[in-house]
């Protein structure tokens, strides 16, 4: 009688996100320049939410992240790291935009919650690294709210005072923190330049979050096993012995 194969479990990265994270898939994608990375070690699974705030984000995150093993598809056993990418929606002007406006500390507040909903999953916070909202170029943006038929509902110093809570909240939970305010102005950079409409990432700006953030990220994955063998150290003659053995 044959004994049952084991299931072959993939890591997991976790991308949780706006619509800066939900796009990252796209072609030149942040998402999808991890995902090819780690092809073959990992499955990175985007999360992305378009629209979304850090309020909305604690509350639907238990929904996509469980214990143990359920009907969510995601558990902690298999997570080998989370991003946790919100502020652009957050740091929307309150008078201009009150369906997405989070007030600052609340902000803070929901970050923390969040990295305590994936400690209570299991997922410590040393596999979590947070990315601050990008910094936001006004003229451009507002372009885009004039098309949509409102005003101007983001200015580029609040979302640095965003971007500084995150930071602290980072510090505060003792996870990493990749912090895109302020290295895309890094000594008076034209940052412009990583964003397509003033507030969401061009093909540069995906290519800087991707860069950067595997320098963060590639700790916590470089441990990780190419899943499967190699083609050439398969035995032709016996392929079961090669593809059904335990790695």
């Amino acid at each position: 009688m044959m004994s049952k194969l084991k299931t072959i479990v993939w890591p997991k990265v976790i991308l949780f996100g706006d619509s800066i994270t939900q796009f990252s898939f796209q072609p030149n994608g942040w998402g999808a320049d991890i995902a090819n990375r780690l092809a073959r070690k990992c499955d990175v699974v985007n999360r992305g939410l378009s629209g979304y705030n850090s309020r909305w984000a604690k509350i639907v995150l238990p929904r996509l992240i469980s214990s143990h093993s359920s009907d969510t598809d995601i558990n902690n056993n298999n997570v080998a790291a989370v991003t946790v990418f919100f502020g652009a929606n957050d740091c929307s002007l309150e008078d201009k935009n009150p369906q997405q406006h989070i007030p600052l500390q609340e902000y803070s507040e929901n970050l923390k919650e969040i990295i305590r909903l994936l400690a209570l999953a299991g997922v410590s916070a040393d596999r979590v690294i947070f990315i601050t909202p990008p910094p936001l170029h006004e003229p451009a943006w507002e372009k885009e709210c004039i098309l949509k038929g409102c005003p101007l509902n983001r200015h580029n110093s609040v979302a640095g005072q965003y971007a500084q809570a995150c930071v602290q909240a980072a510090g505060q939970c003792g996870t990493d923190v990749l912090d895109l305010w302020t290295l895309m102005q890094k000594d008076g950079q034209d940052y412009t330049v990583y964003l397509s409409d003033g507030l969401h990432l061009s093909e540069k700006g995906n290519q800087f979050v991707a860069q950067h953030l595997w320098g963060l990220l590639e700790s916590r994955v470089a441990h990780l096993p190419f899943i499967l063998p190699y083609w050439g150290d398969v035995d032709a003659k016996s392929p079961d012995s090669s593809l059904l053995c335990d790695q």
